[in-house]
């Protein structure tokens, strides 16, 4: 190729195609489109904080209504220049525009309004629109010339499946079908869909055609395999990515980031060979051009980065801030970097007049290229630089605006019909780059949000307008309790500041996200006229006490009570009435208390999955259960002094937070003991220095309810020198509280520490169906551990005295001593052994010594055989 500008004009059409005219037409509409989308987003950004969703919709009208109009009207129009082909059906092409504004248009208020129905018609809409959009360029190659850019059409065909997978992973996250757990996952996969594919990837296809011609070069002539090398690379690695953040696996999503990375570098390395020692065209456009896509390579390594070093829900904060660099420091400069080439070589009438417009949209430009990327740099940095970086990059903007203007102004004065064929395809992408600046910047100015009261301060009469900082952390909302005057408008600013992710919803009104740690959300209820109340909707959260009472001033001291009366019948229903003689279910088993010797090696392995699992927690009553293992207890682990133990934890649990503490190990818990989200592990790594029966539970608050549920267990460690005995069982006692997992009756059972049964091993009455087994004259060692959460246990063997009592890491009594012990009493989370001999056969009841306990399920059989 010369060094002329690429023409990118269409073929003579087909019959019932367009004339050159009717494209143009067409591409007038079109742009009135986008410039509509932006103008609207523009509007929603300067709506802030006063409209709600104002940023979300900001960014979506931007992306979704103007990139994507934009999109689909350019990648169809360079598809049929770059393979040669007749224009597609002027009828259909139009439909398909209007399906996927219409799309569009349903889908922002859908979501704004919160009209589930109307949201996923219009997910449906867009997504066959736009498949539709696929097959038209996948038709477009069939039969058709080619030419020598022909594989760019490729990236438009890929990046129109990325805004299928994104408009359905959309829907999934707008509809609450994603679940909390998957949530993290499928919103950073949304993310890199839009960004890297549905907009990075076209942009990064047209590079290869805009770049030479601003350079004024030949192109080089291996660019058609260099760009089927980058499609290759981009696409898969993106892909990869993708299906790795859905499915949560972080270190996969970090090699397709990668891969994508690897596809950019060879198309930069191409586009910098490209370079020549000449002056370029429009010195200006290319420096804009070459800064659009370091920012874009940027973005891509610092995304990498943020996935490698963070769990995926730590890791939504971190890609969030690369949005404003990724719009602004890519798609706005590439934008204006193509406008300031393009706009001379099309309205200018000839060679002076083209330079002529060119040096007016270069005025100026070493410093607006400066301004905006440093305004770029700063958006980027946390901390107040933001608000410099937006000054900068809207001044920047601003002033190319104004050079745009002059330009199109002095276009037509000055050249007629000529000008006023092309001028309808070109004004549109003129107002819309002046548009995209200034929304992108201002969109992204949210969230400090206006000045904020404590709960307790004053304020004024009927049409004030309040806002309250809310802080979510510690399983506590403050301040919990907000008084306002009736009629006042309110306003919520919600941040987290737990490790574990939190949300807040409003009763019959609006509500957050889930937050990681440090983001922040805000709520606009409105003028409030009546007592509301507000929860954190994490299973179990509002129950351990994550509420918000906002009591209107003299509307009366009566609490609000919806909500509550679910929760006392509840309560009732769940009444403990067990019937601890009646039979378990066919096929039940008894869980085997038997502890097998400490396994050889120093260093043992183990995989816990933490899950819910329904288990049959009495005699015909089954209970969902968090577990470790799949169990309640969890698993035992056996091992000696000195003995390293490698614990990989898994949290298959699909809709909390979940972590764990070993009370036999030793070390810093902020990093081993921390909150795993769903789908992420750990290693926890220690060594057991001191011998002992040491409890291992869950450390994620609330404490009272995941150890309540189930998530506990043992660790028996050797005291050196252990005598050989005939029989070991290890028995964990326990509450049991019924009910829903963290439902408010079953955790106002929890506190006021009435529970419906007490069990050894999880299992009420478990041992008194299927007994343990022993033989007359052996000996048997008994190790128990009170895994609480509250009650401790004074463990006893009727019909027996025991000669050896080991607790807390030492020996209390010896057979070798003259006495001898009736019980073994625990604290909760303590543990130690007893040992005794069977004098004959027998049945030997085991029970908990609080005998409201034992009569609730903490009792069973030694049954000794002759």
């Amino acid at each position: 190729m010369t060094g002329k500008p690429l023409d990118l004009a269409p073929p003579p059409a087909r019959p019932g195609g367009f004339r050159p005219a009717g494209v143009k037409t067409r591409h007038l509409r079109a742009h009135v489109l986008v410039v509509g989308w932006l103008a609207l987003a523009l509007v929603a950004a300067l709506a802030q904080p006063r409209l709600p969703l104002a940023r979300w919709l900001a960014i979506h009208l931007f992306l979704l209504g103007a990139a994507t109009t934009a999109i689909v009207i350019w990648s169809e129009h360079f598809a049929t220049a770059l393979l040669h082909a007749a224009y597609p059906d002027a009828r259909w092409s139009t439909a398909r525009l209007a399906a996927v504004n219409t799309a569009v248009a349903g889908l922002l208020t859908g979501v704004w309004a919160d009209l589930p129905v109307l949201t996923g018609a219009a997910c449906a809409l867009l997504v066959a629109a736009v498949t539709a959009h696929l097959v038209v360029l996948a038709r477009m190659g069939r039969g058709a010339l080619g030419g020598r850019l022909a594989p760019v059409v490729g990236f438009y065909r890929a990046a129109t499946a990325a805004l299928l997978g994104g408009a359905v992973l959309g829907w999934l996250l707008a509809s609450g079908h994603a679940g909390t757990g998957a949530y993290a996952g499928l919103r950073l996969a949304h993310v890199h869909l839009t960004l890297l594919g549905w907009i990075g990837l076209p942009v990064l296809g047209t590079l290869f055609m805009l770049w030479p011609t601003a350079l004024g070069v030949r192109m080089a002539d291996r660019t058609p395999r260099v760009v089927r090398r980058v499609l290759v690379l981009t696409g898969t690695g993106l892909l990869v990515a993708v299906v790795a953040l859905a499915g949560g696996w972080r270190w996969a999503a970090v090699a397709g980031i990668a891969g994508y990375a690897a596809g950019l570098a060879v198309a930069v390395d191409l586009l910098a060979r490209t370079v020549r020692g000449r002056e370029p065209v429009s010195v200006a456009a290319v420096w804009t051009l070459a800064a659009s896509v370091g920012w874009l390579c940027v973005g891509v390594a610092v995304d990498a980065a943020v996935l490698a070093a963070r769990p995926l829900a730590e890791a939504q904060d971190g890609v969030a801030d690369l949005v404003p660099v990724l719009l602004v420091g890519f798609v706005a400069q590439v934008l204006i970097g193509a406008l300031t080439h393009l706009l001379p070589v099309v309205l200018g009438a000839g060679p002076q007049d083209r330079g002529a417009l060119r040096a007016v949209l270069e005025r100026g430009w070493p410093l607006r290229l400066t301004a905006l990327n440093a305004g770029v740099a700063l958006l980027a940095l946390p901390g107040p630089s933001g608000s410099t970086g937006l000054v900068l990059a809207a001044l920047a903007g601003g002033a190319f605006a104004v050079l745009t203007a002059t330009v199109l102004v002095r276009a037509v004065r000055g050249a007629g019909t000529a000008v006023s064929t092309r001028l309808p395809v070109l004004l549109g992408t003129a107002a819309g780059a002046v548009l995209t600046v200034l929304a992108v910047v201002v969109a992204n100015s949210g969230g400090a949000g206006g000045p904020s009261s404590v709960a307790a301060g004053a304020h004024g009469g009927t049409t004030a307008t309040r806002t309250v900082d809310v802080t979510l952390a510690d399983m506590r909302v403050r301040p919990s309790r907000i008084e306002v005057t009736e009629g006042t408008a309110l306003r919520l600013k919600v941040t987290n500041d737990d490790a574990q992710r939190h949300d807040l919803k409003v009763e019959d009104g609006p509500a957050t996200p889930l937050l990681s740690r440090g983001q922040s959300r805000t709520l606009d209820l409105g003028p409030v006229t009546a007592d509301r109340q507000a929860w954190c909707t994490v299973p179990g959260h509002r129950a351990a006490g994550m509420t918000l009472d906002i009591v209107v001033k003299d509307a009366g001291t009566a609490a609000h009570t919806d909500g509550h009366a679910d929760g006392h019948a509840a309560l009732a229903d769940s009444g403990t009435g067990l019937d601890l003689g009646a039979d378990f279910t066919g096929g039940w088993r008894a869980r085997d208390a038997a502890l097998a010797p400490a396994p050889g090696g120093t260093v043992h392995q183990v995989t816990l999955r933490a899950a819910h699992t329904d288990v049959e927690v009495a005699p015909g009553v089954t209970q969902q259960m968090w577990t470790f293992g799949g169990t309640a207890p969890g698993p035992t682990l056996r091992g000696r002094v000195g003995d390293v133990f490698e614990v990989t934890l898994v949290n298959a649990d699909q809709g909390m937070g979940h972590g764990i503490d070993f009370h036999a190990g030793s070390l810093a818990p902020d990093a081993p003991m921390r909150t795993l989200q769903p789908g992420e592990s750990l290693v926890y790594r220690f060594r057991a220095e001191r011998a002992g029966a040491w409890l291992y539970h869950c450390s994620t608050a609330p404490m009272l309810q995941h150890i309540g549920n189930g998530m506990y267990g043992a660790v028996i460690i050797d005291p050196p020198g252990l005598a050989e005995v005939d029989h070991e069982y290890v028995l964990v006692s326990s509450e049991l509280y019924l009910g829903t997992p963290g439902s408010p009756a079953q955790v106002e059972k929890m506190r006021e520490g009435t529970p419906d049964a007490w069990a050894f091993n999880g299992v009420a009455a478990q041992y008194a169906k299927q007994p343990l087994k022993v033989g007359a004259g052996e000996r048997a060692r008994f190790w128990v551990v009170s895994a609480g959460p509250s009650d401790g246990i004074a463990f006893h063997v009727v019909g027996t005295v025991f000669d050896t009592v080991y607790k807390e890491g030492a020996y209390l009594l010896k057979p070798d001593q003259p006495g001898g012990s009736q019980v073994l009493d625990l604290a909760p989370a303590q543990g130690g052994f007893v040992e005794t001999t069977f004098p004959e056969a027998g049945h030997y009841s085991f029970v908990d010594h609080d005998m409201r306990h034992a009569g609730s399920g903490a009792h069973g059989v030694v049954e000794v055989s002759r």
